[in-house]
């Protein structure tokens, strides 16, 4: 019996899962979004043009594909029209191939008021929200008082509507923010009624019945690890379970039935918003790693903060994760730095320590090992031997301390660019 594999980032998200699933997607007919929102976006290349997807699953665009929203993911229905739309416009049958969990939530446009109103009131220790309605929507699921798709075929369902919304304006009121979601709710609407024409399932049973029919399944990931609600930097985290564990409540999957778990990082560390960042770096080589990365956010637009690769939290994240293949991008971007620094350990009051602890605050210092630096393009680089021996020796420095072979290397954007070892 085939297991569901598994990929995801490592890190605090924007690792580049977006190329990688792109590349795997090919190996699998069913692809499938466990948990997040529209706050994450994963860039695709189709055709000769750019994608970015923030809702729909990756294995869209291949023919014959199942993709399937599950049911830990909350749906923004004007951002998932948008997209679809956008999709539909490059003559792709998206309504044979998407399929929508019934348990999936949908995220008010109230939702998204409450997530500004909060942030506001924040001030000074904002964590940095998207401000697309992602943790007031997860907090109405846990606090059972959400709406989810199989209400959309309910005879009341406005009235559930209404009801919810009514809530929300109840305690936008606390806040004294003032707001105006009359042309969003329209949008909002409309998009509600584009989706009923998408079958909605019990994807939990789907995703079940593919498993036993030997199908192959690939759960795709959003955001990072380390943005992971229990186990990330909180309270700078997202509000859903971003790590393996997360595929089985978010599809309704066995742990059992998890087989290769691939866990994608950039060969250095990026951060978007708010919270500890132990390896950032404020100086120009932090500037450069930005510049020739273009580490600006595909939905957002936003400066991506930078810095060194950060081993202690890297083996943290394989270790929580049950990584079995790692997948190291965007390696090119370090081609001419003289000195390449990896974090080994933090230095957290006088004492250095090798694991990732409770906190992490400005008083941690993270303790690095030097490399040199291969100094030489390798994007044109197919096959591993041909890579600088400096370059080697970063790579098995990496799977030596994390125990976990590097399985594709990627030089560059385009699918050429993966190396596969």
């Amino acid at each position: 019996m085939k297991k569901v594999d598994v990929v995801l980032g490592l890190q605090w998200g924007d690792e580049g899962k977006g190329k990688v699933v792109d590349v795997l997607t090919p190996n699998y007919k069913v692809v499938a979004r466990f948990q997040g929102g529209p706050n994450a976006g994963h860039s695709l290349h189709f055709a000769g043009k750019s994608f970015v997807l923030r809702t729909v699953p990756s294995g869209i665009f291949r023919d014959g594909s199942v993709n399937i929203i599950g049911n830990g993911v909350v749906v923004d229905p004007v951002a998932l029209t948008e997209e679809l739309r956008q999709i539909e416009a490059q003559g792709i049958d998206v309504k044979s191939k998407l399929f929508i969990s019934k348990k999936a939530h949908i995220i008010l446009p109230t939702h998204r008021m409450l997530d500004a109103a909060s942030e506001s009131a924040k001030g000074k220790s904002k964590i940095g929200s998207t401000l697309k309605g992602i943790g007031p929507t997860y907090m109405d699921k846990t606090g059972r008082n959400g709406l989810r798709f199989g209400d959309v075929l309910a005879e009341d369902f406005i009235a559930r509507y209404e009801r919810l919304k009514q809530k929300h304006v109840d305690m936008l009121a606390q806040f004294n923010f003032e707001y105006d979601i009359t042309e969003y709710e329209q949008q909002w609407m409309a998009g509600i009624d584009y989706l009923r024409g998408f079958r909605f399932i019990d994807s939990e049973h789907e995703v079940n019945r593919y498993i036993n029919e030997d199908v192959a399944i690939l759960a795709e990931g959003a955001q990072g690890s380390m943005l992971d609600v229990d186990f990330g930097t909180y309270p700078f985290v997202t509000s859903s379970n971003t790590v393996c564990a997360g595929v089985c409540v978010g599809l309704g999957v066995a742990p059992t039935k998890i087989g290769d778990v691939y866990g994608i990082f950039k060969a250095y560390c990026t951060r978007v918003g708010s919270g500890p960042f132990p390896t950032e770096l404020f100086d120009e080589v932090g500037e450069e790693l930005r510049r020739i990365g273009h580490e600006f956010g595909a939905v957002t637009g936003r400066p991506r903060r930078c810095g060194w690769l950060d081993l202690v939290a890297l083996k943290y994240a394989v270790m929580v994760d049950g990584v079995t293949s790692l997948i190291m991008m965007k390696a090119d971007v370090m081609n001419e730095f003289d000195t390449i620094k990896i974090a080994t350990g933090y230095k957290i009051n006088g004492e250095v320590v090798d694991y990732f602890p409770y906190e992490v605050n400005e008083t941690l210092e993270p303790v690095y090992t030097e490399f040199k630096g291969w100094k030489c393009d390798i994007c044109g680089v197919r096959c591993y031997e041909d890579f600088p021996a400096e370059f080697k020796a970063y790579v098995e420095f990496i799977e030596a301390q994390t125990g976990v072979p590097v399985k594709i290397i990627s030089v560059g954007p385009d699918h050429e660019a993966t190396i596969f070892r």
